[in-house]
């Protein structure tokens, strides 16, 4: 019996190092059980929404978690990689994104510079937030020029349109 203390304690810290090794999110394999911000889908993935009272109607991934959009990005780049992919990691898909219920924008895709596919919405990437833990989580909305992508648009924060704004219906011609 003294060698199954040492024993239990032995298999204890090897399952805790292994973990240890798996968790560091480079790896696009989706978790089983609970949502995980740092676990962009494998498969094909599937894009819905949920409502905030401050915000209105927004994206979220497979595991039900906010999806945001960067300023600097545009519908064939992303310009977060490396650090910045760990704090926001890209959902990414092996497939076609699809639109779950209440999606009216267009989903799409580009390829990343580290050859995987990102989704995008209207566009422009989605990524996940490190600090959002459980569905209803909207806390990196604002940081880092990163916005929450909502339904038909993304936060004011996101907006990079170069566009000048149409001329105002009083404006008289001089023609």
């Amino acid at each position: 019996m003294p060698l199954i203390r040492p024993i239990a304690a032995l298999i204890g810290s090897a399952v805790l190092a292994v973990a240890g090794c798996t968790s560091g999110g480079a790896s696009p394999a989706p978790s089983a059980g609970a949502p995980s911000a740092g676990a962009p889908s494998a498969a094909a993935a599937s894009v819905g929404t949920a409502i905030s009272a401050t915000l209105g109607t927004y994206l979220t991934g497979p595991n039900g978690l906010a999806l945001y959009t960067h300023a600097g990005d545009t519908a064939t780049s992303s310009t977060c990689t490396g650090g910045c992919a760990s704090a926001w990691p890209p959902l990414t898909t092996t497939g076609q994104p699809a639109a779950g219920s209440g999606v009216t924008g267009q989903l799409g895709t580009l390829t990343r510079a580290d050859g995987t596919t990102q989704v995008t919405y209207g566009g422009l990437p989605l990524y996940y937030w490190q600090g959002d833990t459980k569905a209803g989580d909207v806390t990196g909305n604002g940081v880092n020029g990163f916005s929450v992508a909502l339904v038909g648009g993304v936060a004011p924060a996101a907006s990079a349109s170069g566009a000048a704004p149409a001329p105002s219906s009083s404006a008289k011609s001089r023609y």
